[in-house]
């Protein structure tokens, strides 16, 4: 799921909320659907041209990156409309709405990674298989493994998705007496979250005066849960939380944070956690390829050549999207056409040079370059290549409906007990245990 919002300019990212923690996505761009079904403008524009409508929620980057335009160049008789909801809470509900009617959809759907789960169990028979239209191999396995019923129909096509790195700052690292090579530090932690917080033990030892060693103990939460090879369900659909390994790993490695004096305690994405990047008040934070740009907005000329990136413990995603066809509309074989084109490697390629969303396919990472402006914040770290190398190691994961509301008690109920108000992890488990059983209704 992303619930930040998209990025419209360079690196820039305008966050919300973590896609795994809350699914609410605060908007960069206005409205165009007025929420109405049936408003959405397709059919024909009264020249001969098909008008397709590409609903999507937060800034996707094609029109900035001047998809449209070009598609519309190379198919003369198609003209293509835009239907923005900037909120992820507001845009889902009501595709299910439509969905559901059979009607007022748009051409094009997009799906946010934290309901494409719902979407593949529940709303299957609503979208064109794609998996009939597309060449499949172009996309990650595990990507494409999201958006495929256990029948093998591929519902959507996949957009951007979110490799897992650690930003880090070099200065404050230097001044605490640690390694701050890039390619050491991540040796050092390499396939094991609990040698980085072995690391945040050490830097804590020596902190510069007013910093912490990461953010808060819910991001180690989710940047270990989200590399985790099971999470909340297994294969079969099972809601197995209480026992997964995963969950159990994440869990006490975040205990580990909470528990210790390492964490700023900051809920990421709220105004104090905006000015703990400008203040330079944590060291590390656990990054996605989508959150390079926030930290160079937030942090701001005084973190210029002081962030670095290194590679994360392990391959992990946090973030990302798709394009579905929905079967009730009336240019399927147009909206097909379209939505195959959109998201081939060349069309994500583009949308990455111009916003920075990370592609789904493979085969254009060797092109991808970030803005100079970008690589020299990042104290030169090969950025594309740390990415592009955790997108391939990122296993494949079964999420479940309830995905979400999982997380979000774990994360928001359980570990800000302990973290924030003194309880014991049994305590903050415990808690977590109710509000889980309660959206079960258990």
């Amino acid at each position: 799921m992303r619930t930040s919002t998209r990025r419209s300019r360079g690196w820039v990212a305008l966050a919300a909320v973590a896609a795994l923690a809350s699914g609410v996505l605060a908007g960069c761009a206005d409205d165009s659907d007025d929420g109405s079904p049936g408003s959405n403008g397709g059919g024909n524009d009264g020249k001969g041209r098909t008008t397709l409508t590409v609903g999507t929620f937060g800034v996707f980057g094609y029109q900035q990156a001047g998809l449209y335009d070009e598609y519309m160049k190379l198919h003369p008789d198609i003209r293509i409309k835009e239907n923005v909801t900037t909120r992820t809470d507001v845009y889902w509900p009501k595709v299910l709405t439509r969905l559901q009617a059979g009607s007022g959809t748009d051409d094009l759907q997009a799906i946010e990674v934290g309901n494409i789960t719902e979407a593949v169990q529940t709303q299957a028979d609503k979208f064109v298989d794609l998996g009939k239209e597309a060449d499949t191999s172009q996309w990650l396995d595990w990507k494409l493994a999201q958006a495929t019923t256990k029948d093998g129909r591929t519902i959507a096509l996949g957009t951007d998705i979110g490799p897992m790195a650690i930003c880090y700052r070099r200065d404050l690292f230097a001044k605490a007496g640690l390694e701050t090579d890039r390619t050491k530090l991540a040796e050092r932690w390499k396939g094991d979250w609990a040698k980085y917080v072995d690391l945040g033990k050490e830097y804590m030892r020596k902190a510069p005066k007013g910093t912490r060693f990461v953010d808060s103990a819910a991001s180690v939460y989710n940047a270990a849960i989200n590399g985790a090879d099971q999470r909340y369900y297994d294969k079969d659909g099972n809601v197995v939380w209480d026992s997964s390994p995963g969950v159990k790993s994440a869990w006490n490695v975040a205990m580990s944070v909470a528990r210790s004096d390492m964490s700023a305690k900051l809920k990421q994405f709220d105004k104090p956690w905006d000015q703990g990047f400008a203040n330079g008040t944590f060291a590390t934070v656990a990054c996605p390829a989508w959150m390079i740009g926030y930290i160079e907005q937030k942090s701001g000329d005084s973190g210029k050549g002081n962030w670095d990136v290194a590679e994360a413990p392990t391959g992990a995603n946090w973030g990302g999207s798709f394009l579905g066809v929905p079967t009730a509309g009336k240019h399927r074989k147009e909206a097909v056409a379209l939505a195959k084109w959109l998201t081939a490697p060349e069309q994500q390629a583009k949308v990455f040079a111009k916003q920075a969303s990370f592609p789904s396919t493979p085969s254009a990472y060797p092109g991808l370059k970030p803005a100079a402006d970008t690589t020299a914040y990042f104290s030169g770290a090969p950025i594309t290549q740390i990415f592009s190398d955790s997108a391939k190691a990122i296993p494949t994961q079964y999420f479940g409906v309830k995905d979400q509301p999982i997380n979000t008690a774990i994360t928001d109920i359980g570990i800000l007990q302990v973290e924030q108000r003194g309880k014991s992890p049994a305590q903050g488990w415990s808690a977590a245990t109710a509000e889980i059983k309660d959206v079960l209704g258990q």
